[in-house]
Parts: C-alpha cells; structure tokens; sequence
C-alpha cells in the first residue's frame, strides 16, 4: 500500500513529509538568546508540519559540548539534530559522525552564505552542517563614559590602549568595572578569547612540527597581559564569567569596555534586554603586534547526527532554521536588528545596516578572520581561536582551566604557562603528533 504524503510549503521552501504517526525530532542547543528565539519561533514549524514534535534540549556552552560530543563519538543516538560550531563539523563530518547535506531547495540559496563560513562547514567540499548564525570578535564601550573621562576609541585599537582606557574607568566603588572578559575555563569560553589575544601579540598555539608553545614570550606576554587587566580593573568572580555572564554584566550598565562575540550587539542595542542601549559603542577587536588572528570566526550550526532515526524530518527542520524566510520571520516579528547575523550575504542590506549598528564592524571583522593563517608566524593548522584537531577539545579546556585559577590567584601566571606547556606537550605526544 502506498503511504500518503502531505506537502508542507514555508514561503518558497517545500518539504515532502510521510503523514502518519507523529515524529519527535529532539535538538540539542546552547542557551544563547538566538537560540532560545529559535525555540520560540519553532512553532511555527509546528503548526506548518503538524506531523512532527519538537524536543528541546538546551544546555549551558560547556555541557553542550560535553554531551554530543560524548554522545556522538558513543553514536548514541539520543538526538536528531545538533548545535555545533565550525570546530566541530569538520572534524566529526571527516569522521562520517555526521550526514551530509545535500539537495537543498533552490530557494535557500545556498551561494548567498558566506564562503568562509561554507567552507568551514565542509568536507571534501561536502556540507555537514547549515550554519545558524556567524560571528567574529567586536569591542563593546560605552560611549558616555569615554566622553566623560575625554577620552577617544581609537578606529582600530590595540589590547594596551584598551587597558589603558580600562584603567582610567575602573570604579568599582560605583559597580563600574574598567574591563570585562571571559573567564570562565573551558575551549569554547576562555580560551576563545584568550586565544585571539595571543595571536595578537604574535603568539601561536604550535610550531610547525606541532611544538607547543605555550611558553614563548608572546604567549607570556599576552598571559600576563590578560590576568593583570582583569585582576586590576575586572569585575569580581570573573573566573566564572563566560558569554552570557559577561553579556549580562555589561548590559546592566557595569562594564565599561567588553571584548566578544559580535553576536552580542543586538542583544547590547535590544531595550528589553539592555539598560545601556544608547549608550554602546562598537569597534573591531583590538589588536597589538599583528592583526593577525585578533579576531575570531565561529558559526553556531545546526547538524544532523548520522545516528538520527528522523533525518528527512531533521533536515527539514534546518533547513527552515537557516532559510531566507526564517530571517525575515524574525525580523517581522522581532525587530530587523536581531535577525541571525554572520551567516548570509543578503542580510547585509541597506535597511540591516541602518537598522543595526553592529553590523558594519561585525562585517568588518568576519571579512578579515582569516582561519588559514591564525598568526603571524608560520603554523600547521587551521583555526584562530581553537586547533582544527581532535585533541584540542581536551587541550583548550585543560589550559583554560590553568589561566582561570591564574585569575583567582591559586597559581601565578608563569606556573600556570609552564603547567599549560607540559600538560599540552603531554597530550601532543601521546596523540603521536608530528603526523
């Protein structure tokens, strides 16, 4: 017997689903704000599929990560699809953890993503996953209190100037903290930024024989650099800040300067999330001895694993997520500015760019990151703030780890270089690299 099937069609995209008994299709996300503005609006999916449920799991950064990737080196199967970034996809796709994505509708358009984050989405040429939304890295200042100390963002500004700024705006006796960064450990958290920071200071993570080189003068330079300021002008506990913590912090008016994911300035210019939203200002990330590797190029992207018992109902779902018509969905109901930014060309036109006064530098910033050559110096691998390699998950969160206790000062930053050296030494060693 034939098995009817319905038609779903959502503004130009069509989907043919088998209409019998409901699917559950269970995601895993992060619990950033696009994210859960996602969920929201999923219920339109709903309503325009009713044969499908859909199962939500949304989780804090670092469980995230923790979870699929335990779940999908297990191939336990518990979800269908997967929020992961452009570390992950490459590294798992490789592997065949993940399915392909092929013949998407004409109508998603896929020419109109960015190349850059296409091909770190890719195998072989072949996508594994559909980014969601991308960024890079921004600083985030107020501009009331730069005007009432005199002083001027610099149109490019390198980490000492800012430290500098951070030093003349630090009253904490008023809950005004001169600088806010992640501290939180972990490769996602502050490492992500940490890393930049070192490229900048024209440090890399490895030699070309894959040495580490944790221990160099620019890593060192760029370490100390980074646990001073915060030790000196942070807020208090920011070992245990990362994105949303340090997001909150500056929209609550405590932060005077703020250096992250430019994914964050709708959330910084949104009154009902900001207390501070005509007060912000934005710059690219800063600099110091190079620009190269100083900011960071990342896509939040949904994937199916190949585990997945619903993987037509999946890619139906993703492809509705990332679409043309899911922005345009969000700007009808939400506002243009906080469309999902960094992910295609035709988000950037004239009404986006008027209506959102990040997304010039956010532009800006992911047309410079530059994933090929991270640093300065010559290296062998892919990736600004993270390692494209398997073992970097374990390293970046074991380092990371070290420079948070730097910060609450059970260590020192030198102990704490010198840990990060053999510990990643160690791990490079056992993995058998050189390859």
């Amino acid at each position: 017997m034939t098995i009817p099937k319905a038609l779903y069609i959502f503004a130009g995209l069509s989907f043919a689903l088998v209409s019998h008994a409901a699917e559950t299709v269970t995601i895993a996300t992060v619990n950033n704000g696009d994210m859960i503005r996602m969920q929201r609006l999923s219920k339109i999916f709903e309503q325009q599929h009713p044969d499908v449920k859909l199962n939500w799991v949304v989780l804090e950064e670092n469980v995230l990560r923790q979870r699929l990737t335990t779940d999908i080196a297990t191939q336990g199967g518990q979800f269908d699809v997967l929020t992961i970034g452009t570390y992950e996809t490459p590294l798992w796709g490789a592997k065949h953890w993940l399915e392909p994505i092929t013949a998407l509708p004409p109508a998603y358009d896929l020419q109109d993503i960015f190349p850059s984050v296409r091909q770190g989405l890719s195998v072989d040429n072949t996508l594994y996953a559909l980014p969601f939304y991308g960024e890079s890295t921004i600083t985030y200042y107020r501009t009331d209190l730069f005007k009432g100390a005199g002083l001027t963002m610099p149109e490019h500004p390198t980490w000492t100037q800012l430290g500098e700024f951070a030093s003349r705006l630090h009253e904490p006796d008023k809950g005004q903290y001169g600088m806010c960064l992640r501290g939180k450990a972990g490769w996602g958290e502050n490492i992500a930024l940490l890393s930049t920071m070192a490229n900048a200071f024209g440090a890399r993570w490895f030699d070309e024989q894959w040495q580490p080189e944790l221990a160099s003068p620019e890593w060192t330079a760029a370490a100390h650099f980074y646990v001073d300021t915060l030790k000196k002008y942070g807020p208090p506990g920011v070992s245990s800040n990362g994105f949303n913590e340090s997001l909150a912090l500056f929209n609550s008016g405590k932060c005077a300067i703020w250096v992250d994911a430019s994914v964050a300035g709708s959330f910084t210019t949104d009154k009902e999330q900001s207390n501070v939203v005509d007060r912000v200002g934005f710059a690219p990330a800063p600099t110091q001895v190079t620009d190269k590797g100083s900011s960071w190029l990342y896509a939040w992207s949904l994937a199916i694993p190949a585990t997945s018992k619903h993987k037509e109902t999946a890619k139906a779902f993703i492809t509705w997520a990332t679409s043309k018509e899911y922005i345009q969905l969000v700007a009808e109901k939400d506002g243009i500015a906080n469309v999902p930014p960094g992910t295609r060309q035709s988000t950037y036109n004239e009404a986006y760019l008027q209506a959102a006064p990040f997304a010039q530098v956010t532009l800006q910033m992911m047309q410079h990151a530059d994933s090929a050559h991270p640093s300065i110096k010559p290296v062998p691998y892919v990736g600004i703030q993270y390692v494209t390699i398997p073992e970097f998950q374990a390293i970046g969160t074991s380092v990371g780890k070290l420079f948070s206790a730097a910060l609450t000062g059970q260590m020192s930053v030198d102990q704490a270089l010198a840990a990060a050296q053999t510990s990643t030494e160690r791990e490079m060693k056992r993995a058998g690299y050189p390859k």
